[in-house]
Order: C-alpha cells, then sequence, then structure tokens
C-alpha cells in the first residue's frame, strides 16, 4: 500500500470510528471508552501532520473535550452527578481529570458488598490504570502539537490521582498496586496486580515530565514505581501485551535520546521479555486460526510495538554514545526486527473484507477499527 493510500485508508477508518462513536457529527450521547479514544485522539493528530488538513486537529480536540465531559463525569443511570472528583462544577471544567476517568463499559460498576463476578466484571465500569496512562500520553502528545500546557498538566493532574488512589503500602515496606478501581477511586473492584502497570507507569509519568517541565513534580510518584518495578517479570506471550513492551521500550530511548534519564538497564530488559514472548508467540500458531478465534485489536497492538522497533533500532544506532555503545541493545532490536513480517501478516489478514465480517471483529468494532488505524499510521501513538 502507498503512503497516500494508506493515508486514505486511515481517513476512512477514523472517519467511520468518528461516526459510530458520536464524535462526527458530534452525539448529545456519545459512546466513548477510554482505551479507544486515546488511541484515537493519536490517530487523528497523525492525520493532522500527514494532510496539513486543520479537521483533524480539531477533531482531535473535541474528542479530548468529549472524553473529559462523558467519562469525567458520573454516569446518566448513576445516583451521583457531576464530575467524578466532586469538585464544583466550573472548577471540574478546570480540572477535569483530578477525580481520573470512567473506563466506558456498558454495566455500572460493582456496588460495595456485592459479590463479585469475574464475567460480570469486565463489562462494568470503573476506572483502569492502564487505561488511565494511554490517556496520559494522548494528552501529552496533544500539548506537544499544540503548544498548549493545558493538556500537559491535565495529564499531571490525572496521574497524581491515579497513582493516589491505585498504590497501596505493604506492611512490610514498599508499594502494590490495585489493578481495577471504583468510579470515585475509592475503593479497589479487583486487587490484583497488572503486570505490566507499575513499568506502564514508571515510563509514563518520565514522559510528564518531559513534556510539563517545571511545572511537573512526579519525583515521588517515580520512586514509587521504581521500586514496585524492581524485580517484576515483564514477558508475557499475549500480542497486546508485548506490543505494550514494545511501545515502552520505544518510549524510554527516545527519552533518553532527549537527555532524559539514562534508563539503558531497564530497555535491555524490557528488550529480551519482548523477544521471550514473541518466539513464544510466534511459536503459538495464532495468526493461522480463523477470523472467528482471534481478536484484533489484540494482535494490532502487537504490529503498532513491531512498527516502532525500526525507529528505535535507528535511535540506538545513531545515538551510540547515549546508549553507551551497548552491544547487546544491538543485538536485541535485530533479532526484534526479523519478527517484523508479523506486522504485514496481521494488516493483511484484516484487510480482507471478509475476516472483517467475523462476529470478533463486529462484536469489538470501534476499538478494531482504531487500533488497525493506529497500525497503518502508527508515528502519531509512538511518538513522546
Amino acid at each position: 500500500m502507498t503512503e497516500n493510500a494508506t493515508t486514505a485508508t486511515v481517513r476512512e477508518l477514523m472517519a467511520e470510528f468518528a461516526g459510530l462513536t458520536g464524535l462526527d457529527p458530534p452525539s448529545a450521547r456519545p459512546r466513548r471508552y477510554l482505551w479507544t479514544d486515546a488511541y484515537a485522539v493519536c490517530n487523528y493528530l497523525e492525520l493532522f501532520h500527514r494532510t496539513g488538513d486543520e479537521t483533524y486537529r480539531g477533531l482531535a480536540l473535541a474528542l479530548v473535550d468529549q472524553v473529559h465531559r462523558t467519562l469525567g463525569r458520573h454516569r446518566d443511570d448513576d445516583l451521583r452527578t457531576g464530575w467524578i472528583s466532586g469538585l464544583p462544577e466550573e472548577e471540574g471544567e478546570a480540572h477535569p481529570t483530578r477525580g481520573g476517568l470512567r473506563i466506558g463499559k456498558p454495566l455500572p460498576e460493582r456496588r460495595p458488598g456485592e459479590p463479585f463476578d469475574e464475567r460480570l466484571e469486565w463489562d462494568r465500569d470503573g476506572q483502569y490504570y492502564h487505561y488511565l496512562t494511554k490517556w496520559m500520553h494522548a494528552l501529552t502528545r496533544v500539548s506537544r502539537v499544540t503548544a498548549d500546557p493545558t493538556y500537559a498538566r491535565w495529564a499531571v493532574e490525572l496521574a497524581e490521582a491515579a497513582h493516589a488512589a491505585f498504590t497501596y503500602p505493604l506492611p512490610s515496606g514498599g508499594k502494590r498496586m490495585y489493578w481495577k478501581m471504583s468510579i470515585d477511586l475509592s475503593r479497589p473492584l479487583v486487587p490484583a496486580m497488572g503486570q505490566h502497570d507499575p513499568l506502564d507507569g514508571f515510563v509514563t509519568y518520565h514522559e510528564l515530565q518531559a513534556a510539563a517541565g517545571e511545572s511537573a513534580h512526579l519525583e515521588r510518584e517515580i520512586a514509587d514505581m521504581a521500586g514496585i518495578c524492581r524485580g517484576g517479570t515483564w514477558a508475557t506471550d499475549d500480542p497486546l501485551g508485548i506490543g505494550g513492551l514494545l511501545f515502552d521500550a520505544g518510549r524510554i530511548a527516545q527519552l533518553m535520546i532527549q537527555g532524559g534519564p539514562a534508563y539503558g538497564g531497564l530497555l535491555d530488559s524490557v528488550l529480551h521479555a519482548a523477544l521471550a514472548g514473541l518466539a513464544s508467540f510466534a511459536g503459538g500458531g495464532t495468526l493461522r486460526h480463523p477470523a472467528e478465534y482471534r481478536l484484533a485489536f489484540r494482535e494490532f497492538g502487537l504490529s503498532i510495538g513491531l512498527l516502532g522497533v525500526r525507529g528505535l533500532q535507528e535511535g540506538i544506532r545513531e545515538n551510540r554514545e547515549v546508549f553507551r555503545r551497548n552491544e547487546s541493545l544491538q543485538r536485541q532490536v535485530d533479532a526484534l526486527m526479523r519478527y517484523m513480517p508479523l506486522a504485514d501478516a496481521i494488516e493483511r489478514f484484516w484487510a480482507d473484507g471478509k475476516n472483517r465480517a467475523s462476529s470478533t471483529w463486529v462484536q469489538n468494532q470501534e476499538i478494531n477499527v482504531v487500533m488497525f488505524a493506529t497500525s497503518l499510521a502508527p508515528e502519531g501513538f509512538l511518538t513522546v
């Protein structure tokens, strides 16, 4: 697919998303979902960069506004009203992320004292830490593209709120994290810790520091995440998880090149985990299954991460002093490049209309459409 053809396809996909979710034309009751919307904001910024069309910049900003006014406020079926932060209306408008942001799941959150049902919990609302970090990233991208520090400030305020709620002290010292919190961040809904949440938080907080400059004071939060990360195991054979590791690796490298802290050892361990996961995933034969047994958005998570490896390879090669001439890093990135055909295979499979007619595509249409667009034009998402 040529660059012009690729951009045209991304335009079509993002127009489809805007119509499906009530972004354009704007709906009085838009369907907002935080993970999908974070990727969508980055896609619109990338389309603005590629085409120079101000419409796409406007859509990115409109989507940020819709997310804050929808997911920053209580649900229509909730007895509570207003901003989930509890702030008065005018103050909430000025600080829409101070209380975090809802996931956007279809069912209300589990009530206090209501029995836990694992199947139902996947469809219940609340707050996910790893969704919040994606939104922090999207806000920093908007701030950089528009040169408006307001968006970076909102990202920092979101980081402060999320960190305070999702982390908790251990009796033995140190901290852990909850995976899912209630809408108002007052109680954990799933107490287990997400495997990559501490790593994602550590990298994202550094990104916010770089974007917000002296107005960001996340040193304590960064230190907490560094402590939780120590001894962590990152390897996974989940394609979305592997893609997330590669996304974090790319951000670590970019921040180091920009003059940030030297985390070559962490970068080395993240790449090692991604390679182990890729070997397992590639050997499992998942990509040979028919569409009905595959989840497109999880596979696109992998293809997006892989598409960042080429930039990572070039960055390490061109900034050898930054990476202390670490030959191990270069070897690992070269090994990752051998998996690049997987990204092309994933895109070609889901470009086939017959596969997009499958129930697994249709049931997850909005997230699939957006992440397919990101895979086709990943720079807006992958850049810090």
